[in-house]
Parts: structure tokens; sequence; C-alpha cells
């Protein structure tokens, strides 16, 4: 068939495959008959592709003409001869010149463009230095062929910045090169382009004559977008040289052209310095500042003389905003040593800081938040290495910055911010006029950031400008509060509409905090900026101490701003005893018993009040002991007069405890007895035990019983408080884990373990047998139901946010909370019933994990087998959250701190019952949730029908947080301190040399290592080891992350004793394991580490078992060949990188590259001089296990 024949069927095909109404079966056979041209003869696709780009075919056809003629140059060319290849090279040229037409369609003009650098890219610069003088003389012609050669221009360095695999390294540095070499060449005739049609286009639209001004406008317009190709690599001075800054800064006075030029600019205003830059770099920077600086002084000049600018106009602001934002975080040394320029330079940002458009704003905060983080920084480190020479410079350079943050700029920046600290859907129309014109924060601003992110950052601000000014910063503060408490007394506005008064106590926080925050910084100020300081805040305080406020939310207020003054009275003690009696005196203004839920608002108030409490004792330290008796003799007669509830006297006593913990432990222990002895006489008592702990049946009692039941959940919260605030500090195990003087005897709690945790553990095993069967299916309605996962957990598993709760909630140990001031209510319901067994059941593990840091003082006082009993007795029957939280909160530390004498009395029986029920549940769950994408969790039984999606969502996240809690706890097991008596990987290495008679028994780091404790007990070491080998199927990183470092220790005890058994696993089981685990992308994170076991494995153990180089061979891509050329390579070096590298590569090509986690990761090529640009890629999914891509793994298995 003779060539137009072909193109003939070639068009029918392409016709019928993009026909909609085709047949399925006619579309078939259409795509079957388009990829036998692409892949059959070379000269039959070019003949036929070049024919039906010509103007007799439709759009759709050319266009797909256009796309074979690529596909062959990308993948078919090499198939060409040299002559041919410049001879189509040369028809690709031509056809510019015949599409340079006013009716042809853009995307045609943009093909044949990117046709033409497609060869450019493949050839190399040879052709593109002959084809130059014909690309220049098309430019001329007119500005259709202006636009094609732009274009041509703008897709030659597409491949440098973006990846292309098929630009691989000599072809992409040799196309770097060339096209650097080219610069010359390129820029002036791209700024030749912009300068001769922007007037053209600007002439001839001035004659009315727009066809032809567009035809000019769209050349400007691909002249910029091919300058912006180079903007992000080519060398900034170059770029000044031949007058692109230039050309593009006079762009963006044209409302036309602006907003292209301005992607210039952003692209450029990032680049970063390079170590070996010249005056010249610092010089084209600099003109790209004065670009930007003279628009926005445009900017702001017509926006205040015509009172507005249109959303245009403020959509192009915020460009600049952007890249001036850019410049000043990347570049400002290149304006720094001018201070006329830099000074000019903040204050454009400041007015884009104050500027109404919340846009405008916030890219400016970026901005100060990044200059003040650096400077104040900087400023600290440059005084502490005053003497450093080196440094000197640089110093000088921030100092001299630092100085330009005035006065003026500091109290401009604070009026903004303390006005923007407001969202716009809490603004009462009350209080407008005090906002303004401002835009503020509202829901639909970003997506990407919420209003609590943008306010912690304005605070953050805040703070750095207190500690730079803290006379400004305090002055300010002090008068804006003043302001808006006078403001608030006159408008008499509802006290629901507090946004105003409420956000301020934070800014007063910030600032006094920084001011004041403990270290020398304040030492430093002079003696008359502190008497200032003192002066302002004393002020503020009494004015605040004389406020007559008995409105519930205006107390809550109030003792929010009492409270955030409490760093200023650790250096002004003489305050204390103002604030903390203006603090019992808004609790006793406010009723005591109230059972109105409309009134629960004074419930909230009094809670808060006693939160101030423990928040000025941390912030006020020391200055509280001396009136911690007459705090004490108020308590003691406000419990005397019945006027304080349980949760009241809790946060009160535990204020109590912070102040006693800067008196020493003499004063803690005098406090705990005071505040505890009441408490042992009713927890001590065996009536109350016998009524309600003997079985789930009496504990069902005691949840019915309102007062006392409330009574039991203070008591316990109050014990966990006692031992956090009580002298306890976090320990970290180690090697005097094994010694009896690691636990502190002093401690103040010590003596109280033993009446304390007997009825807790008594209370904890009854609640864990509520969800045993048999007794679950007794229970009434009401309590089945308070043991069903809560609406609010659930909110928390979807990712739907926390539900808000009054601001009196308890907040339990995963960051959720309740209302604990629904104590008071006769009835419990539903929902207090399961707050209240959620609420023992945590503060309950919390204790015991606590307790268990005071080492030999409880391990060896308390008994293992009632401890093992109330956690482990219904374990199989525990959901999996109830699980996450007794392992996070209870087991770990009773791991970690356990002296080692004592592993076999306590741990054994401990751990033994957890992981047999973990490993057969997680086993299962994920089985179900890999195969058929439900994890079948026992938590969310019950759940309505309707919600399967949802269901399915909380099922995972349910699975994976237990998975990653029972692999943090074998990551604890193989925690440094607790394997102290391991021998180094390289000793262990040495001793593997010998024969097995000469290596040491399993059984002999039974004692000094917890790693082999547990392997030496085999029921113990069976589901701990089958968890770690299922682990590696699991498509969780951050789980697997957590168990390799067991995994390494199992490895190392199999090399350095004579286990026979424990080597075939380390041999077998887990070195094929971690080969599987690597065909798993979601184990890429962590890859390194796997290939670092399986070398170890390798390296010291397949010379003793025959396993790893069975399973190598069993890899479908390998031939023994191969495994002993590894081998020999291993054998010539002993850098353990090398070894890795060689393992690696072995994997790789064993498997086929069928290993996801270690297949190439396709980065953006990072070349001298360039700044990437961000581009979005959705992240691939994790691989399931069905996928049928096995690699050879289960002819072993």
């Amino acid at each position: 068939m003779d060539e137009s024949g072909i193109a003939a069927n070639v068009a029918r095909a392409i016709a019928a495959a993009l026909d909609w109404t085709s047949t399925p079966d006619a579309r078939a056979a259409a795509h079957s008959y388009l990829e036998s041209i692409k892949a059959g003869d070379t000269h039959v696709l070019a003949n036929t592709s070049f024919l039906l780009v010509k103007k007799d075919w439709s759009s759709e056809i050319r266009l797909h003409a256009f796309k074979m003629l690529q596909h062959l140059v990308r993948l078919r060319w090499d198939q060409l001869s040299p002559v041919e290849r410049r001879k189509f090279a040369n028809l690709a040229v031509d056809l510019m010149s015949e599409i340079a037409n006013p009716s042809e369609e853009w995307a045609l003009k943009s093909q044949t463009a990117a046709l033409v650098a497609e060869i450019v890219r493949k050839e190399g610069p040879n052709l593109w230095q002959e084809l130059f003088p014909s690309i220049i003389t098309l430019s001329n012609m007119g500005p259709i062929q202006a636009e094609l050669v732009a274009m041509v221009l703008r897709w030659l360095p597409e491949d440098i910045t973006v990846h292309n695999e098929d630009l691989e390294g000599d072809r992409r540095r040799i196309l770097l090169r060339g096209l650097s070499q080219a610069l010359p060449e390129i820029l002036p005739l791209l700024y030749t382009l912009l300068e001769r049609h922007y007037g053209a286009a600007m002439m001839e639209a001035s004659r009315q004559q727009m066809d032809i001004a567009k035809q000019h406008g769209a050349a400007v317009v691909a002249a910029v977008n091919a300058v912006n190709a180079y903007a992000e690599w080519a060398p900034l001075p170059d770029l000044a040289r031949y007058g692109i800054i230039y050309g593009c800064g006079f762009l963006l006075t044209s409302p036309d052209f602006r907003v292209h030029a301005c992607e210039f600019f952003k692209l450029v205003s990032p680049r970063k310095r390079p170590v070996d830059a010249s005056s010249d770099f610092d010089s084209a920077m600099r003109s790209v500042f004065e670009v930007l600086m003279n628009v926005t002084k445009d900017f702001f000049m017509k926006s205040s003389s015509s009172g507005g600018s249109s959303d245009s106009e403020f959509e192009f602001a915020e460009y600049i905003c952007e890249s001036l934002v850019s410049l000043g975080s990347t570049n400002l040394q290149c304006i720094a040593a001018d201070s006329t320029v830099l000074s000019f330079y903040l204050q454009q940002m400041l007015g884009f800081f104050q500027h109404s458009k919340l846009a405008l704003h916030y890219q400016s905060l970026l901005f100060w938040l990044s200059l003040m983080r650096d400077l104040m920084s900087k400023s600290k480190n440059a005084l502490a290495d005053g003497l450093n020479t080196g440094t000197g410079q640089a110093d000088n350079e921030k100092r001299n910055m630092l100085a330009l943050v005035t006065d003026d700029v500091c109290c401009a920046i604070l009026d903004t911010s303390f006005q923007r600290m407001l969202m716009k859907e809490k603004v009462h129309p009350g209080i407008a006029p005090a906002v303004g014109t401002l835009e503020l924060w509202s829901d639909g601003f970003d997506s990407k950031v919420d209003f609590s992110q943008y306010r912690s950052r304005l605070l953050e601000l805040i703070r750095f400008i207190a500690c730079h000014k803290p006379l400004v910063a305090a002055a300010k503060v002090s008068e804006r509060i003043t302001e808006v408490i006078k403001s608030f007394m006159v408008v008499l506005l509802p006290t629901k509409d507090l946004a105003m008064i409420e956000s301020m106590h934070l800014a007063l926080e910030n600032v006094v905090s920084s001011i004041f925050d403990g270290s020398n910084e304040y030492g430093k100020n002079s003696t008359e900026i502190q008497l200032s300081l003192h002066q302002i805040f004393e002020g503020l305080l009494q004015q605040l101490i004389s406020l007559k406020w008995t409105e519930p939310t205006l107390v809550e207020v109030l003792g929010h701003y009492l409270d955030a003054l409490g760093p200023f009275l650790r250096y002004y003690p003489d305050a204390v005893g103002a604030v903390i009696n203006k603090l019992f005196e808004l609790l006793t203004s406010l009723p005591f018993m109230v059972k109105d839920p409309s009134t629960s608002s004074a419930r909230r108030a009094r809670l808060q009040i006693c939160t101030s409490f423990i928040r000025i004792a941390k912030a006020a330290s020391e200055s509280l002991l001396p009136h911690m008796k007459g705090i004490a003799s108020t308590m003691t007669y406000l419990q005397t007069e019945g006027v304080l509830l349980r949760a009241e006297q809790n946060l009160l006593g535990e204020a109590f405890l912070v102040m006693a913990s800067s008196a020493g432990v003499q004063q803690q222990q005098e406090v705990l007895l005071w505040l505890l002895e009441p408490l042992s006489k009713q927890w001590t008592q065996s009536e109350w035990q016998e009524a309600y702990l003997t079985d789930s049946t009496s504990l069902v009692r005691l949840c019915a019983d309102t007062k006392f039941m409330w009574s039991v959940f203070h008591t316990v919260t109050f014990f966990e408080k006692a031992l956090k605030r009580s002298g306890f500090r976090k320990g970290s195990p180690s090697s005097e884990n094994s010694s009896k003087t690691n636990s502190p005897a002093e401690h103040p709690m010590v003596s109280h373990l033993s009446w304390m945790l007997p009825p807790l553990l008594k209370l904890l095993r009854a609640i864990h047998a509520l969800w045993s069967p048999s007794v679950a299916q007794a229970l009434h309605g009401e309590m089945r139901a308070a043991m069903l996962m809560s609406d609010v957990e659930k909110a928390g598993l979807l990712g739907e946010g926390k539900v808000k709760l009054p601001k009196g909630a308890l907040t339990f140990h995963d960051g959720s909370q309740f209302d604990i001031s629904r104590e008071a209510y006769s009835e419990p319901n539903e929902a207090d019933i399961r707050n209240w067994l959620r609420g023992i059941r945590d503060s309950g593990y919390s204790i015991l994990g606590l307790s268990a840091t005071l080492g030999d003082s409880f391990f060896r006082c308390m008994d293992p087998h009632s401890i093992i009993l109330a956690l482990m007795e219904n374990i199989q029957h525990m959901e999996f959250r109830h699980i996450k939280q007794l392992v996070h909160l209870a087991l770990v530390p009773l791991v970690k701190f356990c002296p080692s004498d004592l592993w076999d009395a306590w741990l054994e029986k401990l751990l033994h019952p957890l992981f047999l029920h973990v490993w057969q549940a997680l086993t299962c769950s994920w089985s179900s949730l890999l195969r058929e994408g439900k994890a079948k969790v026992p938590d969310l039984h019950g759940v309505l029908a309707g919600l399967d999606l949802k269901v399915e969502v909380m099922e995972e996240k349910l699975l994976r947080d237990l998975t990653r809690e029972i692999c943090s706890l074998c990551s604890v097991l193989a925690a440094p301190g607790l394997n102290a008596g391991l021998p180094s990987l390289e000793q262990a290495g040495q001793v593997s040399q010998m024969d097995d008679s000469s290596m040491r028994d399993l059984e002999a780091f039974a004692s000094t290592s917890m790693v082999g404790f547990v392997l030496n007990k085999k029921d113990l070491a069976v589901p701990i080891l089958k968890i770690c080998i299922e682990a590696f199927g699991w498509t969780d990183s951050e789980a697997m992350s957590k168990v390799t470092s067991l995994c390494g220790l199992v490895i190392l005890l199999a090399i350095s004793t004579d286990n026979v058994e424990l080597r075939e696993f380390v041999c077998k089981d887990l070195f094929s394991a971690i080969i599987q685990g690597l065909t798993l992308e979601s184990n890429a994170i962590i890859s390194a580490e796997l290939v670092g076991l399986c070398r170890e494995i390798f390296i010291y153990l397949s010379n003793r078992d025959p396993s790893p180089r069975q399973i190598l061979l069993s890899l479908p891509c390998i031939t023994l060949q191969d495994l002993l050329a590894f081998e020999e390579a291993l054998s010539k070096t002993g850098s353990p990188k090398e070894q890795k590298q060689h393992m690696k590569s072995l994997l790789i090509m064993a498997t086929g590259n069928k290993l996801k986690a270690l297949a190439t990761q396709k980065a953006v090529n990072i070349i001298t001089n360039v700044t990437m640009r961000n581009r979005n890629s959705d992240a691939a999914p994790d691989s399931s296990l069905d996928e049928g891509d096995a690699i050879g793994l289960a002819a072993i298995t």
C-alpha cells in the first residue's frame, strides 16, 4: 500500500479511536492498528505522520500525528540513520514556517515547537548551533513566527529542572552545557522578542488594529513563558546582563502582561546565593529588589490616593508581595549593606503587614516571622560568640538589621497583631468600629491553614517583638487591654460576645512569658527598664484586681488574665498575695451547687479559677511559698463549709503540689500527707470495696451511685496528679536498672503506694471484666451502651476534628475531653458512665506506669500477681483502643523500669498473655484489611449500619494505632539501656568465626539483656517473633521502623550464641520476611535499615547456615554465578556501607527490580545555581499483598 493509503487508514483509525459513538470493538481495533503503526517500520511511521500534520486533515488527526512524531523521536530516534535524522529535523523546522498562520490553533503551534525541541534534546548542541540562524530568521518574519520561536526556546530547558527519564546522565549534562553556552544568544533573542513585540502590540492597539495587536501580544506572552523556563537555573548575572530582569520589570507596569511577568520574579526571588558567587549576583538580586519595591511603592500610592483598589490590583499586589517575601527570606544580605534600601524594604513589608487585605497581611506575616526568628537567634548567638571574629561581619549585619526594627515598627506590628487575633465569624457588630476595615481571618481563606495555626504565628511574632523590645511590648499590650476593657464596659456587650477581650489574654500571656522567661534575658535589661516594666504590669494588675466582674464568663476571662501574669509574679512577689486573694474572691462569688444545665457556666468558671492557681504556681515558682499556709487555711475553711466540689479540691490540691515541688522533699511529704490522709481513710475502707468491687455486677451498682462514683473518680485522678507533681521526674532506664540503687527512695509518694494501689487494681480488674462475654450479655442497656465508643472518639478517628467542649473539661491521655461538671447531676446517663469508665481506666494505667518509674520501691514492695491478674485476666476481651492505652501508659514503663533480677517474677507472666493475644488479633485484622479492605476490629461492633465507609476508616485507624503501639513496645524491649550486656556487632562477628562449642549459651544473656531474656523464654519469644515476621507484610512503615531495632538485636544474639533454633529462625524466616518486606513501597523509608539487616545475616551467618544462600538463589532473576560474584565483591571490602550497597544491588537484580521499597526514586536533578520548583504529585498507594507481584519467595515458604 502506498503512503497516502496508509495515511488515510491511520486517519480513519484516529477518528474512530476519538469518536465516543464508535463501538468498543471499533475503538479497540483502532487503538490496536495505531499501536502497530507506532511499533512498525520507522520510515512508514515518519512519512505517514508528516503527511497527517498537513492542513488537509482535521485538528484532532493533526494533533495525534504530532504525538506520533514525538513518540518516534523519544523512543525510536536511534533507529534512523544520521542522514535521516538530519532530514527529519529540517522537515520539523519547515513545519514551523507552514504552521505560522493566524488561523492555526494554539495547540498545533505548541506541538510543533515541542517536536523541534524534542529533536534538539536528542541530537544535542551541534544541531542547535546549525538551526539557530534559521531560528533567528524565522523570528524576524512576524509575530506568529516569533511566538513559535519563543515556544521552542521555552521547551528546550524543560528537562533540566523537571525530570524526564528519557534524558539521563551524559545527555542531560551535554544539553545543560550546550544551553548554558548558548545563553549569550538565547537571552538577547528573548529580550529582543519582548521589546519588539511589546512595542508593536502597544502601537497596533493605539491604531485600533486589535487582531494584529493580539498576535504581538501572544508573542510577548510566549517570550515571557520562555524566559520563565530559564529563570530557575540560568546564572542570575546573565539574566541581568542581557536585560531580562529589566524587561520583565517593565512588563510589570502593563496590566495585560504583568501577571505573566510576576511568574518570572516568583521564580527568581528565592534563588539562593551560590557559595562561589561574585558581586555580580548581589548586584543582579539588588535589581530584582528595586524593581519589586518600585512596583510596590506605586501600589501603595495608588491605594492611598484613590481610596481603594480593584480586585485585579489586589491580586497583582499579592503576587508582588509573595516575591518580596521570598527575596527577604533568602536574599536579604544582598541589600543589607545599604541601610536606606533595607529600611525602605522593611517599611514596605510593614505596609503589607498592616494592609486591610488578609492575603497581603498573611504573606507579610510569614516574612516578619522568619526575619525576627532569624535576627533574635542570631543576636543571642552573637552575644555568646562575641569573640569569634569569623562570624563578626555577619553578626554586624544582623545587628544593623535588628536596629532597623525600631520602636515604631514594633508598635505597628503589635497593633495589627492585636487587632487580627479575632476570627471574622466571631466578631460582634458592636465591636466592628474597633476592628475597622480589616479583612479578618475566615474559615474559607486557606484550606491548608486553620485559624489556630494563623493565630499561633501571630503570637510567635508577638513573642519575638517582646524579646526585642520588652518595654514597647509591655506598654502596648497593657494599653490595648485597658482600651478593650473600657470599651467593653461602655458598650456592655452580651457575655457571649467576648471575642475581643478573650483574645487579648493570649497576647498578654505571650508578652509576659517572653519578657520574664526564667532565663537570664530579663536580668540583662537595665534597672531603668526593669523598673518601667514593673510599673506597667503592676498598674495593669491593679486594674484587673479592681474589676468587680461576677458574671461566670467574665470571671473565667479574668482568671485567664491573672494567670497570664504568673511569670511577672516570679520577679515581683509582693503582688502575689493580692492575686491569690482575688482568685479566692472570684471563686466564692460564683454559685456552688448548680443543677440546671443552663447555669453550668458557673461550674466551668469555678474550675477555671482553680486551674489558674496551678498555672500561677508553675509560673511564679518560689514566690508562692510564703503564701502556702494562707492558701491551705482558706482551702480548709472552704472544705469545712462544704463549698468546694471534689474536682475543685483536686485542682487546688494539684496547685499545692506544684508549690511544694519547689520547696524540697520534706515539704512535699508534708503536703502529700495533708492532702492524701483524708482520701486514704475512705479509699482503704473494706466496706465500699466489698460493696462495689467484688465482681462486675457490684461495679454496675457503683455506676448507679452518682455521688460515690464521682468521688472514686476524683480520688483516682488525684492519685495520678500526685504522682506527676510530687517530685516525679521522667528517667531513662540504663545499666543501673540492674542495681538496687536506682530507685529514688526519697520520692514523697513511695510511702503511699501500699494503700493506694490494691483497691485501684480491684477497680481495674472489675472494669476489664465488663467486656467479657459472660458479663457483657447480662448488663442492662444503658451500661452496654456506655461501653461503646463515643461520637467524639469516632470523630477523632475520622479526622473530623475535636468537638469543642467547655474549658473546664477533663483531658484524656489521647487528647480528647469530657465535661466533668456533670458530676453534680443526680442520675448518671450513658455518656457519664462511659466517661467515668474511660477516665478510671486511663488514670489507673497512668498511676501504674508512674509508680513503675519509682523502681525498686514499687517492684520490690508490690505483689506482681495482683497487678498481672488485674491487667491480663481479660486481655483477650479488651478492645484495640483499650490495649493501646494499657501498653502506652502502663506496660511500657513497667518494662523500662523493672530491675533485671525481677524480670522473671514480673515480665514473663505480664507480657506473655499480651503478646499471645495481640499476635492473634493483629494477624486476623491485618489479613482481613489486606484481602478485603476491612480491618474488622472489636471496637466498632454495634455501630449502626449505613456508615460502612466510615467504619472501614475507623477500623483501619484503630488497627494501625494498636500495631504501632505494640511495635513501640517491641522497640522498648530492644532499648540500649535494657540490653547493656550484649556485645557490639563487630565483637559478635569475631566470635561467629569460632565453632559453636566456643560460643556462649543464650541463657548467658538472659540477665543482662532484655531481648536475651525474652528469647530465652520460648513461650514469650514465639508470639513476639511472629509479630516481627508478620509486620514486614503489613503496610505500615511507622510500625515497621519501630520493630527493626528488635530484629537487629535478635540477629545479634543469633550471631553471638550457639542456639541453633534461633539461628535457623533468623537465617530462614527473618531473612525471607525482610526481602518480602522490601516488596512493599510503604517500607521505602526504612529500606536502608532492612538492607542492613540482610547484610548482617548474610555476612555473619551464611557460613553457619545454608538458608540465606538458598533464599537468594530462589529469587527469579539470579544465577549461581551472580551469587558467587556478589560474595567475591563482599570479600574485597570491609566497609559496611559498601557491603550494604552490594547487597542492595544484588536484591534489585535478583528480583528483577520488583522490590518497590528499593525502586529508584526519580527526583528532581540538582544542578548548580538551580532553584527547584515545587510541584505536587500524588503519592502512589501502598501495594497490596494480593497484586500477584511475587518474586520467587513462595518456593521457600
